[in-house]
């Protein structure tokens, strides 16, 4: 449902990769590897419609994302280096806010169900920026939790979780590709998630 075609990524004076292909159906998930610099977050930054491909055309059920805006975004979870959290708001309001940007319902007790799985109970209503990194890194996965997005794109999710929260992440992604999710990710770990192809730049 994903597809791409012949991209190529410039930034500055550097052309980080050129003519790149790809593809991922329902059922499918793509690791994205290379080195610091290769273009992995630029990649992820292409397929989420936060940047333009100098030459090339991403495409989500055979459309350009740039004609089918709406329903690709409605479709769409991306999750960067950085979460977007709100510091001032507690974790279960940074949820309400996401789901609200989402334009999803927002449901307190699917919410608290997944701040609970990441190991937050008893954080929910502190304010996000008395929260560590590793916890901080929970509150944003627990949006993949309540948000039904067919596509997942998500840049080095597994950076600073412990072992918990890498199994609980990497069942959740397993859980999702199972159900007919997609998933597109970058990581320098080996992925503990069954199948997956692999996308070198």
């Amino acid at each position: 449902m994903l597809s791409a075609h012949g991209l190529t990524c410039v930034r500055g004076d550097r052309r980080l990769f050129a003519q790149l292909d790809l593809s991922v159906d329902a059922g499918e998930w793509l690791h994205v590897r290379g080195e610091n610099g290769a273009g992995k977050t630029s990649l992820l930054r292409l397929l989420a419609g936060l940047s333009q491909p100098a030459e090339g055309e991403i495409r989500w059920c055979g459309q350009s994302i740039r004609d089918s805006d709406s329903p690709y975004r409605q479709n769409l979870l991306y999750f960067g280096h950085h979460g977007a959290l709100k510091e001032d708001l507690t974790a279960m309001e940074n949820l309400g806010f996401s789901a609200a940007m989402d334009g999803i319902a927002y449901r307190d007790g699917e919410a608290l169900a997944a701040l609970y799985k990441f190991g937050l109970k008893g954080r929910e209503e502190l304010p996000v920026r008395v929260l560590s990194a590793g916890q901080k890194r929970r509150v944003m996965l627990a949006r993949l939790a309540i948000r039904k997005a067919k596509l997942w794109v998500l840049d080095e999710p597994f950076t600073a979780l412990d072992v918990k929260a890498v199994d609980l992440l990497a069942n959740l992604i397993s859980d999702h590709v199972a159900g007919g999710g997609m998933a597109v990710l970058t990581s320098h770990q080996t992925m503990p998630i069954p199948g997956g192809r692999v996308i070198q730049l």
